[in-house]
């Protein structure tokens, strides 16, 4: 039979929603139908079982975490420091606030990847890959730190986004997400790397050149 992509993707983007909503006990074809709103019984043609549309829909995640290249160009443009590492990591937590059904669905898809082999397999290649080209592209753009910085970055923003997107109250009194992003690159980049990144205007303590 042959398959509609965009009706596909329709599918996915309702099982996505589906989840951040119901959870991953609510995901059903039936209620993946409702939410793409098509004829009952399409997913169906479209997935040999739940197993399989939850491993499409963790693929499809990153179909919707993918920025406009040339969104990320204009982002990247011209990164040179401390401060500018704070500011793509704050245009990634605008971008996954924007994203938050998607972002809520991956959280629900990470439980069940604990039971399923297949998808896990799936989130873990996906996410080593983001985690990999996160690394390179910061190298290539001799951004202060190297490899093992990037990686805690990565950890500390994965922690910030989580508490953020489903229970902001945590956080109160500690500063908002800008803030909080500017001291943890303040904490984790190198001594020597310029910048404000105290996020409220004044210069860190971090002085000198870039990695």
């Amino acid at each position: 039979m042959v398959r509609n992509p965009e009706r596909r993707a329709a599918l996915l983007d309702g099982a996505l929603a589906v989840l951040a909503e119901q959870g991953a006990r609510g995901l059903t074809f039936r209620a993946v139908d409702a939410a793409a709103e098509v004829p009952v019984g399409t997913a169906s043609n479209y997935f040999a079982d739940r197993d399989d549309l939850l491993t499409q829909a963790g693929g499809h995640l990153y179909v919707r975490f993918a920025p406009d290249p040339q969104e990320a160009e204009r982002a990247m443009a011209g990164a040179s420091t401390a401060e500018d590492v704070a500011g793509l990591m704050r245009w990634v937590m605008a971008r996954m606030s924007a994203e938050r059904t998607a972002y809520l669905a991956l959280l629900e898809l990470r439980l069940e990847a604990t039971r399923r082999p297949a998808l896990r397999g799936t989130l873990t290649r996906r996410i080593r890959q983001d985690l990999d080209d996160n690394v390179r592209g910061h190298l290539e753009a001799r951004l202060p730190g190297g490899r093992s910085e990037v990686v805690m970055l990565y950890l500390a923003m994965t922690g910030l986004v989580v508490e953020h997107l489903t229970l902001p109250g945590v956080l109160d009194g500690e500063g908002g997400p800008d803030a909080l992003i500017g001291a943890l690159v303040h904490r984790i980049l190198p001594a020597d790397a310029d910048g404000d990144t105290d996020g409220d205007g004044s210069r860190g303590t971090a002085e000198g050149g870039g990695g």
